[in-house]
């Protein structure tokens, strides 16, 4: 199978969708310029025009709601913000609206198809403001769906099935995979919402990830099985809705689970996953669950602090090791410099 980048899977799937369902545009701040967010929407604009991808003021709350009022009235939008921290400003229409719009209505005022993707995570001293990652906040209400893809055909994939959704979707994007590569399907196959990926299979540990964290997971079972560890290794894709099955039926096959996610541990997506295998799986666990965030503070700027700050695949590495009474200290070598390229 031939090999894209993610923002080139990005790309594709959007321009597939576009091509198939008239009803789709795109708009959100830089989505025209020749950067196209990471790259992601330079082929649609090239292709479409202004008619159908333009560049939005900086009103995040003015245009998601314009937006819903289109998905409303039968259009296909899809809103991109380069920053999920400025999601914040859009958050009235997003989940007083878009979230609860079949709700109030009884069904009876028809769908709100808006497709939100967004940046989230570290950069290059992106600092408090400008590096979150609002997953667990977004999944927290529900008529959301939250996916958050790691993979390059499931960049593709997931973006194809948001716009094929009735719902409306958000689609995070965690800055540091834009460059990434991997196979991806040249069909147009939409992965579906609300399935996870066993990426690996495997017998002593369970670790479960999200996002960029599925990247360093993967880096940390290539060096656990040097170690003779068997870990099982699962991507969540999406955790709006939550494929608690998959989870499950993994925790129970290994008894030992690691949770990985790209923010915070309190309320979060590693806490939600903690507490669904002690309330559903307890009898199976052999050690305690072991949870891998962020520190508990904003994010830091400078370059030496950010290295204390988020997590990596030695991070995980050992957690694993722990939940086998185990310990090793060349585990640092297995993590890479941090080589990521703006703009932004």
């Amino acid at each position: 199978m031939r090999e894209l980048k993610y923002y080139e899977a990005l790309s594709e799937g959007l321009v597939q969708a576009m091509e198939r369902d008239s009803s789709i545009f795109v708009t959100g701040i830089a989505v025209d310029y020749a950067s196209g967010i990471f790259g992601s929407t330079v082929e649609a604009t090239r292709r479409f025009g202004p008619e159908r991808v333009f560049d939005s003021p900086a009103m995040e709350n003015a245009m998601t709601g314009i937006c819903i009022g289109a998905a409303a009235m039968g259009k296909r939008p899809m809103m991109v913000h380069p920053r999920n921290d400025f999601m914040f400003l859009a958050f009235d229409q997003l989940i007083n609206l878009a979230a609860k719009w079949r709700y109030m209505y009884g069904g009876n005022a028809g769908s709100v198809p808006v497709v939100v993707r967004a940046v989230v995570g570290k950069g290059w001293g992106q600092g408090a403001t400008h590096s979150q990652s609002l997953q667990s906040l977004l999944a927290h209400f529900p008529g959301l769906q939250v996916v958050l893809p790691a993979l390059p055909q499931d960049a593709k994939g997931l973006t194809i099935a948001a716009l094929q959704s009735n719902a409306p979707t958000v689609i995070l994007e965690h800055r540091t995979l834009y460059g990434i590569s991997g196979p991806v399907d040249e069909a147009y196959v939409p992965t579906p919402i609300g399935k996870a990926r066993v990426v690996q299979e495997g017998t002593d540990v369970t670790i479960v990830a999200t996002s960029f964290m599925v990247i360093e997971a993967m880096r940390a079972a290539e060096e656990l099985a040097k170690e003779g560890v068997s870990v099982e290794l699962v991507d969540l894709r999406s955790i709006r809705p939550l494929d608690e099955e998959t989870i499950l039926s993994s925790v129970r096959k290994t008894g030992r689970l690691v949770v990985a996610d790209t923010s915070w541990e309190l309320c979060g997506v590693v806490s939600e996953i903690a507490a669904l295998a002690a309330e559903k799986a307890f009898h199976s666990l052999k050690a305690p669950v072991r949870r891998i965030a962020l520190a508990d503070c904003p994010a830091p700027v400078s370059m030496s602090l950010e290295a204390a700050f988020y997590p990596k695949a030695s991070t995980i590495a050992r957690a694993v090791l722990a939940t086998l009474g185990r310990t090793h200290s060349h585990l640092g070598d297995i993590d890479l410099a941090d080589d990521f390229k703006g703009p932004y």
